[in-house]
């Protein structure tokens, strides 16, 4: 999935889009999709000038967005907005600089209704740089 088909699921747009392509998905069980993470990003001119490292929290918030596709590409759930409502086990491995491809798959623990819990990880390399079990609603 490329990323005009992306923006037609997700409601997030620049600069806050991450989630740049698609690779894999099973519908209702898991997803992987890619961020290429650039020295362009807004985010490495405070995080850090000299060094510059993707926050975690944007690094969450890629898998986010990549679980977030994977939901909202159900007919039932078309035109919903995700919404965090936890974040548990969440742990950073590893630091994501530019250059890297930042590779998030994703799987489905559960999900009722509106309400699911997802897990997954982000992935440098084939090593992981965070890992996070993510809880949300859609509204």
């Amino acid at each position: 999935m490329e990323i005009n088909k992306i923006k037609e699921i997700l409601p997030h747009r620049y600069p806050f889009l991450l989630v740049d392509r698609i690779l894999e998905i099973e519908p209702r069980k898991r997803i992987v999709g890619i961020k290429n993470v650039t020295v362009n990003e807004n985010f490495f001119n405070g995080h850090f000038p000299q060094k510059p490292v993707m926050p975690g929290v944007l690094i969450i918030e890629s898998m986010a967005q990549t679980a977030g596709i994977l939901m909202l590409s159900e007919e039932e759930n078309q035109g919903k907005i995700p919404f965090f409502t936890g974040i548990d086990r969440a742990r950073f491995r590893r630091t994501v600089v530019p250059g890297d491809q930042l590779v998030m798959e994703m799987e489905v623990l559960r999900q009722k209704g509106d309400v699911g819990r997802v897990k997954g990880v982000a992935k440098v390399d084939g090593q992981i740089a965070a890992e996070a079990e993510l809880m949300f609603i859609l509204k």
